[in-house]
């Protein structure tokens, strides 16, 4: 994991062979095809939880106030994604592609079960039509990465940063309860997240050229990338939700 985040050593080449191309677009459409089944595994299993009333209460709760919880399968659920993203940066210190495959998936389950709890808050059709603009958007986003002749390189720790920086804001307004401060805190998330998208998709290029065709690192950079690329979507999702989405109450 920590090869292939580590960007690459030297320039891509400024011209290069049919060969190259074709290869280039073979692990890029791998990438993309791993992450739309996620999406659609994780698409169906957000639906599961959120509207199967057996499935539903074991994971989410609704208190005497009226506000939705969790229960404590649904913390564990909830929480699950981050243990292992952590996790992997100390246990995986040479990923293989089928650890990094098992993560993806896992990952891709948790998440979506989790999401289940958006059913519960938003429309049905509110949050089916943010999710053809998040696609929109993203496929607009991934082209643009791809294709651009500037290094966004220097992207990254400006959007890393910006992305700890939404966390900490986050966990300040659980406390703060701020409804003006949940609308800047979105309007940031839907940035970061498109820089991101355009970044990763940029970064998963020239990874490729820096692994010379190297198929066992090509394998584990395909299920990290589809990763990467799946967390963006998921979070431009859901903060343009927060925009767009309308309300069950």
């Amino acid at each position: 994991m920590s090869d292939f985040r580590g960007g690459f050593s030297r320039p891509a080449p400024a011209t290069a062979d049919m060969a190259v191309d074709t290869g280039l677009r073979a692990f890029m459409l791998g990438v993309y095809n791993k992450l739309a089944l996620g999406l659609v595994v994780a698409g169906v299993l957000a639906y599961v939880t959120g509207n199967v009333p057996e499935v539903q209460a074991l994971l989410f709760q609704r208190g005497a106030d009226g506000r939705i919880g969790l229960t404590m399968l649904g913390m564990i659920v909830q929480f699950s994604p981050l243990v292992m993203l952590f996790g992997s940066m100390f246990f995986m210190k040479n990923p293989t592609a089928g650890g990094v495959n098992l993560l993806y998936w896992a990952v891709v389950s948790t998440i979506g079960a989790g999401m289940g709890v958006l059913f519960l808050i938003y429309t049905g059709t509110s949050i089916a039509t943010t999710f053809f603009v998040t696609a929109a958007a993203f496929g607009g986003l991934s082209l643009f990465g791809y294709t651009t002749k500037k290094d966004m390189s220097g992207m990254g720790t400006f959007l890393i940063m910006g992305v700890i920086g939404l966390v900490i804001a986050m966990v300040v307004n659980m406390f703060l309860q701020s409804g003006m401060m949940a609308l800047v805190i979105s309007g940031l998330g839907v940035l970061i997240f498109s820089g991101l998208i355009a970044y990763d998709t940029q970064r998963l290029k020239m990874t490729y050229y820096q692994l010379g065709g190297n198929e066992a690192a090509m394998g584990v950079a395909t299920g990290f990338g589809a990763l990467s690329l799946f967390i963006n979507f998921v979070n431009l999702f859901q903060f343009l939700l927060m925009f767009m989405g309308g309300s069950r109450d």
